[in-house]
């Protein structure tokens, strides 16, 4: 039977879905692509113009996961379990989601994609190293955080 929990949790899942996915897609594949272009400032270039696409997708699978949740947590009263070690996977999820709203919401429109830019101009090479470096601690943060909550949800 399909109630709203029911629900909430299935976007929510659905969300994250789509969300990590793209972000193991971006990392796995279209980085490493682009990194074969011969110019250094066209895959600084290119990857942004790219990543910006896959940048509004982000933001409302961020935003559906932070809204459903924030429910599921409401709903089932899991609000002391955010503070039991046992539980570590569910401050890990705020974290995660904190730090890519965080990233897509505020950093990103304001003052990133401009610093990245600029750097890019002087820097190509370093520039795509560290968009690399941060995109891989970012995915493997978030995989480590995924595994954890769907077996600790799971008794595990």
């Amino acid at each position: 039977m399909f109630d709203d929990a029911n629900i909430a949790r299935a976007l929510h899942v659905l969300g994250v879905v789509l969300w990590i996915g793209g972000v193991g897609f971006v990392t796995t594949i279209l980085l490493p692509a682009v990194g074969r272009m011969k110019n250094p400032r066209e895959r600084v270039s290119f990857f942004e113009s790219i990543e910006g696409r896959f940048a509004r997708q982000a933001r409302g699978t961020t935003l559906l996961v932070g809204v459903t949740g924030f429910y599921l947590a409401h709903q089932f009263d899991l609000w002391d379990q955010f503070t039991q070690l046992e539980s570590w996977w569910l401050p890990a999820m705020v974290f995660v989601w904190a730090v890519f709203s965080f990233m897509l919401f505020i950093a990103e429109p304001l003052f990133l994609h401009r610093w990245f830019e600029t750097r890019a101009a002087t820097k190509p090479e370093a520039t795509f190293r560290l968009i690399q470096r941060m995109h891989w601690i970012l995915l493997l943060i978030s995989l480590v955080t995924v595994m954890g909550a769907v077996a600790g949800s799971h008794g595990g």
